[in-house]
């Protein structure tokens, strides 16, 4: 157990692992959820505190109270940025949510706009890797996300030119291959329209203002390796938690 976990209330700390359950697909959405009386009898707390963890859970969007049922798990309806699925991906092997769906829609070398050439340090107009994805789930879209890497990479990982699932998603693929582990990154949360190849997966109009968050990653050299952009999907909350206890 950490430090920082080991400061947390100990209703805090005990939420705080069944909600890593949820999300590593041990207790599957529809679940219940450790009873009061179980997590006193696990835990070794009272009755208060094993209170104070349903509560939790049902005010971060983990748990529903069904009459005549129990306490059972849920996922928030909010975004998965491109942080939580690196952070999923080395806690658990896989970098998507239980219950999302993920389509390629394509993959392979383009020119870099701009935009691109500036984040990834090319001169605009070179060849780089990019690759498109949309993220679903029973709610529907979830995000389209694209990530552009550096032309390069391909040559160690042909595998970013298939438009396909990758064994270990880009962080994993392109860390095996060439050693380039992603320890750092920068988000930024920006209003962008709508654009015309994202606006049809969501179903609405083009130019539409919606909510977007670029990620750039850094490796243990200091280059980018890669830069992505997601556009949210309506009605998706993008938030963040902070133990501040």
């Amino acid at each position: 157990m950490t430090d920082s976990s080991q400061a947390m209330a100990p209703y805090r700390r005990i939420a705080a692992r069944i909600k890593a359950r949820i999300e590593g697909g041990e207790i599957r959405p529809g679940d219940r959820i450790p009873s009061v009386r179980e997590i006193m009898r696990d835990e070794g707390v009272s009755t208060a505190t094993a209170t104070r963890v349903a509560a939790v859970l049902r005010s971060e969007g983990y748990a529903e109270s069904i009459p005549g049922i129990g306490t059972l798990a849920t996922l928030p309806k909010r975004l998965t940025t491109g942080p939580d699925r690196l952070r999923m991906l080395r806690a658990t092997g896989r970098g998507h949510r239980p219950g999302e769906r993920i389509e390629i829609v394509s993959a392979g070398l383009v020119s870099a706009p701009e935009e691109v050439a500036d984040v990834l340090g090319v001169e605009e107009g070179a060849s780089v890797v990019r690759r498109r994805r949309v993220y679903r789930d029973d709610e529907g879209v979830v995000a389209v996300s694209t990530s552009w890497l550096p032309g390069e990479l391909a040559e160690a990982a042909p595998e970013l030119l298939v438009a396909g699932p990758l064994p270990a998603m880009t962080f994993g693929l392109v860390e095996e291959r060439t050693g380039r582990r992603a320890v750092r990154r920068r988000d930024a949360v920006v209003i962008r329209p709508l654009p015309d190849d994202v606006s049809a997966a969501f179903g609405v109009e083009s130019g539409l203002p919606v909510l977007t968050m670029t990620n750039v990653y850094w490796d243990q050299h200091g280059d980018v390796t890669e830069y992505a952009l997601d556009y949210l999907g309506p009605g998706r909350e993008l938030s963040a938690d902070h133990d501040l206890e």
